[in-house]
């Protein structure tokens, strides 16, 4: 394959680069992370500007109002964004971190972490993810090739070149931070074979998105976040807790991957629950796509196709089934989850660690909202995505999963023999 020069500029600058982060103290990249920080408040006006041309072009494309949303920064915005470098510089660095032992030979091992080196991030119309990306890539010690949605084009430049120019203001060598500028699709199926400069790539966007690189890549790929989550409702429910576990699951920001996207509701109670969870979605304007049997409770739910069951909305839009128990739950999940986050409200703890054991997903609750899936949440500080594959890395993925083993043995002359 002919690369782009300028791609291959990109690569041997990103492979340099991990070269000298390796080696590169926590102090001082957590000083170039502060630079960063204070750097997009300073340049807010010009982010912003930047921002409101990505929103005027998406309007103007009729670009769904919770993608526009994903899209649109403002001063908060920046604030929040500015906020999560400096939760980064707080966290503690994983790499160098290990342990030692000495073999019956006198061989001394050590195991510690390291970085992974060149990691590339395709993503799409969240420029949040520029800056976070970024900002957990240089703390662990990686060199980073951003390569944003066209939707975010504008903001992603300025954003980029912002954090890059602090960073080597700070110490951090040149090619730490890059961004491919192109939106040509071509870029991204070069970069997908660029084996010699990139170590890993992380897609983080919609199933179209993630399974194009999953299908294309020779480079080794994380595959995260495409989240067909569901919520079941069991017959040993307590209504207060499912209601509002429901609510905030489908409706807190619909447009993520941890959102709620099935309802499922033991046939026991479905008759006093439906009514009860329906009317509440109705108010805050959330589409019903039922069974037969929901349908027949609530009339003002749309029939649900098959095509429905396999659907991350990202929209104020839920499927909702009927299932007979636990067992017909279980089996639903198995042939519909993409292994993101799913959770059972119950009082019954027999079900409860059913579910816990019996669900094949990154994350699993009991009378929780699926929202919680989120290495903030969870206490990790900012994630690069969700991982919702087994190997490697799965659920958040925070600073430690960004880097891998490297061993070193000490010796004295010995000899296999």
């Amino acid at each position: 394959m002919d690369f782009h020069q300028d791609l291959l500029i990109l690569g041997q600058r990103a492979k340099q680069a991990a070269r000298k982060l390796a080696s590169i103290g926590t102090a001082e990249k957590n000083r170039a992370l502060l630079g960063m920080a204070e750097a997009l408040q300073t340049h807010e006006k010009e982010i912003l500007e930047a921002n409101e041309l990505d929103v005027e072009s998406a309007l103007a494309k009729g670009l769904k109002s919770s993608l526009v949303n994903r899209l649109r920064l403002t001063t908060e915005g920046i604030k929040q964004i500015s906020e999560a470098l400096r939760e980064v510089v707080n966290l503690p660095d994983p790499t160098g971190e290990g342990e030692f032992w000495t073999r019956p030979n006198g061989l001394r091992i050590q195991r510690i972490r390291v970085p992974l080196g060149v990691v590339a991030m395709i993503y799409e119309a969240r420029p949040n993810v520029t800056v976070d990306a970024a900002g957990l890539c240089l703390k662990s010690g990686n060199a980073v090739i951003l390569r944003g949605g066209s939707e975010a084009i504008e903001s992603n430049k300025v954003l980029a070149r912002v954090i890059a120019n602090a960073a080597e203001e700070n110490g951090m060598p040149q090619g730490a931070i890059q961004l491919i500028t192109q939106t040509d699709r071509e870029y991204i199926q070069q970069l997908l074979k660029m084996n010699a400069y990139v170590d890993v790539i992380i897609p983080r966007g919609g199933a179209g998105l993630i399974q194009t690189v999953v299908q294309n890549s020779t480079v080794p790929v994380i595959e995260t976040g495409t989240g067909i989550c569901h919520a079941y409702v069991d017959r040993a429910a307590d209504f207060t807790k499912a209601i509002p576990i429901i609510i905030n699951s489908k409706t807190d920001k619909p447009g993520v991957c941890n959102a709620l996207e099935t309802l499922l509701v033991d046939e026991t109670v479905a008759d006093e629950f439906l009514p009860l969870i329906g009317e509440e979605l109705r108010k805050l304007k959330v589409e019903i796509r039922g069974c037969s049997r929901t349908c027949a409770v609530l009339p003002y739910a749309l029939q649900a196709s098959e095509e429905d069951w396999a659907t991350e909305y990202l929209d104020l839009i839920i499927s909702v089934k009927v299932v007979k128990d636990l067992d017909e739950a279980l089996d639903h999940i198995y042939s519909y989850s993409t292994k993101h986050s799913e959770t059972i409200i119950t009082e019954n703890y027999p079900n409860a660690q059913r579910f816990l054991k019996e669900v094949d997903a990154a994350a699993v609750y009991v009378n929780a909202s699926t929202r919680f899936t989120d290495g903030g949440r969870f206490g990790f500080g900012a994630e690069i995505g969700i991982s919702t594959q087994k190997l490697h890395a799965r659920g958040p993925m925070g600073l430690r999963e960004l880097t891998t083993i490297k061993y070193m043995i000490y010796g004295e002359g010995q000899i296999v023999e």
